[in-house]
Formats: structure tokens, C-alpha cells, sequence
């Protein structure tokens, strides 16, 4: 039982509790139908607080560091690289690849538009200069119609991680623990107008969709191109900070 309890905690460190796919499903198909109005602005966010005093000692024996790099380039043993990947370069692309990505694949689904036009990235190393990737992150991203914005630090967790619908007739906030709909024009104390809970941790349903859709050959419920277009999207962003803060996609070509 121990080691049962043991595991679930490793997994949960990998895979943190994710929205209820059911609940997203409700929340999407509310926005779809015009419930909102017309949705001009997708807020996004993601704060979190690393914390290096939870890291384990790694015995670099037992560790194959070379098979580890894949097609990195050689480079010697970092703890910081082992634990913090997401954060390189040559392992990841920072809040806009991991963060970012958890929430603007259901802005793809509700929208029914993936490919963003431009992008603009405001972020810096604030406080963890060892890494490559910036740690405090505002960025903006253009669709055809509506945008999107995105902001996180990893050194304030207050507030979690959520997206909020923005439209001309009410707003729908959703995070982790479920949704709520917040009409215009209505007092405060009667907000939100319609709520649901999460019914339980989403990586229940994401893996268990995953083992089942193994097993029968059938289209998971976020295919192969759902999370191309979410990873395309931040690195589109990260595209954007590397080189003057802004870029159109596709790019611009001189003739």
C-alpha cells in the first residue's frame, strides 16, 4: 500500500491534475453555441514556484547521460539540466512549450482556430538566470478574429493556472477545479450565472483515453495534430522573443 501511495505521488509530480475532459467538453460547447456573445480575447495563465529543495540527490553512475542528451550536444552533467529541462534550449522551450500549451489547445477547440497570424513576446530572467529560457513571460498571439494572451513567472504560484472567454455578452473562467460564466450587466452577487465543478482529475480520463484508444485503434479524443497546433502556437512565441519581440506567420520573405 505504501508503495502504492508512493507512486501515485511520483505520478502526480509528472502529471499534475489536469481539467475534467467532461467538464472542458461542457465549457466548449457553451462558448460554440454563443453563450458568451462574441469572443474577441482568450486570457491564459500559468503562475508557479520552483522549488530546488525538493530535488533528490541523482547517483551518476547509474546514468546513462549521453543516451539522456539524445541530439543535444555533449555537454558535462548539470542537476539543474536534469530537473529543469523544460527551461533549455536544447531540451525544450521554456513556459511556451509546457505552460502555455495545457491551455491554448482548448482555446483551439472552443475557437475552432489554431494557427496563429502574429505573435509578440515580452519576458526576461528575473530570477533564475542559469536558465536559457525566460522565467517571467507576457505574450500576445493574433488569430483571425480574436486573440490571445498568456502570462506566467515561476517564482509566485498565488492564482494557479486558468484561461478566461472574454465576449461581448459574458465571460467563461475555467482552471482546474471547473468553470464559471459571468454574464455582462448582472450584479455582482449573482455571478457567476451558471457553475460546474470538476468532477475529478482530468489525468484520469487523458491517460484512460489514451490505454483505451491503444487497445482499439480509435482516434483519441486530442489527436496527433491537436498537439502540434498547441506546440506550434508557443513555439510561433518563442520565435518571437528570439528575434525583435514580434513576427508574422508565416514569415514575411523578401523577394
Amino acid at each position: 500500500m505504501r508503495q502504492r501511495r508512493h507512486h501515485r505521488k511520483r505520478l502526480a509530480e509528472y502529471f499534475p491534475q489536469q481539467p475534467d475532459i467532461g467538464m472542458t467538453r461542457n465549457a466548449v460547447d457553451l462558448i460554440q453555441a454563443g453563450s458568451l456573445g462574441r469572443v474577441t480575447q482568450v486570457r491564459t495563465y500559468w503562475w508557479q514556484n520552483y522549488d530546488k529543495a525538493s530535488w533528490k540527490p541523482i547517483d551518476t553512475q547509474a546514468l546513462d547521460w549521453k543516451l539522456w542528451l539524445g541530439s543535444a550536444p555533449d555537454q558535462p552533467f548539470s542537476l539543474e539540466k536534469f530537473y529543469y529541462w523544460r527551461w533549455y534550449w536544447n531540451f525544450g522551450g521554456g513556459g511556451m512549450t509546457d505552460l502555455f500549451t495545457h491551455w491554448i489547445d482548448v482555446a483551439h477547440w472552443a475557437m475552432k482556430s489554431d494557427t496563429p497570424r502574429e505573435a509578440q513576446m515580452l519576458a526576461d530572467k528575473y530570477i533564475f538566470d542559469e536558465w536559457d529560457c525566460p522565467d517571467t513571460i507576457q505574450a500576445a498571439l493574433r488569430y483571425p478574429g480574436w486573440d490571445v494572451v498568456y502570462e506566467g513567472m515561476m517564482s509566485s504560484s498565488i492564482d494557479d493556472g486558468g484561461l478566461e472567454f472574454r465576449g461581448t455578452e459574458a465571460t467563461l473562467k475555467i482552471d482546474r477545479s471547473g468553470f464559471g460564466v459571468y454574464r455582462e450587466g448582472v450584479k455582482s452577487r449573482q455571478n457567476p450565472v451558471l457553475k460546474e465543478e470538476s468532477f475529478r482529475d482530468g489525468t484520469i480520463d487523458h491517460v484512460g483515453n489514451f490505454f483505451q484508444c491503444v487497445k482499439t485503434r480509435k482516434e483519441p479524443n486530442a489527436p496527433v495534430e491537436t498537439g502540434i497546433a498547441a506546440a506550434r502556437a508557443g513555439q510561433i512565441a518563442n520565435l518571437a522573443y528570439k528575434h525583435t519581440g514580434q513576427i508574422t506567420w508565416p514569415p514575411k520573405t523578401s523577394a
